[in-house]
């Protein structure tokens, strides 16, 4: 028996991936910078951590983002960003530098987008008692 679902307003749905775009303004720079390696950049980074560690967690920023971005992978890509998020936030209570709460709103800025734009996921987390 298939269970009868409202369609998700189309304000959610645009909320939702503009949610979910906002991200691109994170990952994607913190890819390159760690892919790519532009002049300077590996410098600054060892200060912190080991110079080979930046392109390995480049390339799974990258992957993460878009696998959270697809469909088929969307749930994935979410739970192993929240997973990477974690270590972020672990990474900046170690640090003492006060800007744990960042990666937790990216985590929330993620999930708010993925829930207003999937059926799937209002349907196993419903917000409400219907």
């Amino acid at each position: 028996m298939k269970m009868m679902t409202n369609p998700i307003p189309k304000w959610q749905l645009v909320t939702g991936w503009v949610l979910s775009g906002i991200l691109a303004l994170v990952f994607l720079p913190s890819a390159f910078f760690k892919i790519a390696q532009p002049k300077g950049f590996i410098e600054e980074w060892s200060k912190n951590y080991p110079a080979a560690s930046a392109l390995p967690l480049g390339v799974i920023e990258l992957t993460l983002f878009v696998l959270y971005l697809f469909p088929k992978t969307r749930y994935l890509g979410g739970l192993l960003m929240l997973a990477y998020l974690g270590g972020a936030v672990a990474t900046h209570v170690h640090a003492e530098d006060g800007m744990f709460f960042v990666p937790v709103i990216i985590g929330v800025i993620a999930w708010l987008g993925l829930y207003l734009r999937d059926q799937k996921l209002r349907t196993l987390v419903p917000l409400v008692a219907e």
